[in-house]
C-alpha cells in the first residue's frame, strides 16, 4: 500500500516530529541549514528533505545570503492548525477545571482530618 503524501497540507507536514522540531528552532529566528542540522543531529540531506516539505506547504521560507541559505518560519501558515485546535479548547478547559475541583476538594478533606 502506498504511503500518503506528507506535503499535501500543513497538518500532514507537522505530523512528523522532526518537522515540529524544525518549527521550534525557527520560532526563535532565522537560521542557516547547518545550524538546524547541528541542533537536530541528523544528516544534512535529511534536514533538507524536511525543510523542503515545510517549504512546500509554506511553513518556512528561504533566502540566500552569499553562499548561505537562511530559513525562517512563516507563522501565519500555522493559523489553520490553531483555528482547528481552538474548536477543542473547551474540552481541555473542562478537564483542567475538573482536576482543579478535585484537588481543592481533597485539600478541604485533608484539612478536616
Amino acid at each position: 500500500m502506498a504511503r500518503a503524501a506528507t506535503t499535501s497540507d500543513v497538518f500532514n507536514a507537522i505530523a512528523e516530529p522532526r518537522r515540529r522540531e524544525i518549527i521550534a528552532i525557527l520560532a526563535r529566528g532565522e537560521r542557516p541549514v547547518g545550524e538546524i542540522v547541528r541542533a537536530l543531529r541528523i544528516p544534512q540531506p535529511a534536514a533538507s528533505k524536511h525543510l523542503g516539505v515545510l517549504r512546500k506547504v509554506r511553513l518556512v521560507s528561504v533566502t540566500r545570503r552569499g553562499r548561505s541559505r537562511l530559513y525562517r518560519l512563516n507563522p501565519v501558515e500555522l493559523k489553520t492548525v490553531y483555528d482547528w485546535t481552538k474548536e477543542y479548547e473547551q474540552f481541555w478547559n473542562n478537564q483542567i477545571n475538573r482536576i482543579k475541583a478535585r484537588a481543592e476538594a481533597k485539600a478541604r478533606e485533608a484539612k478536616k482530618d
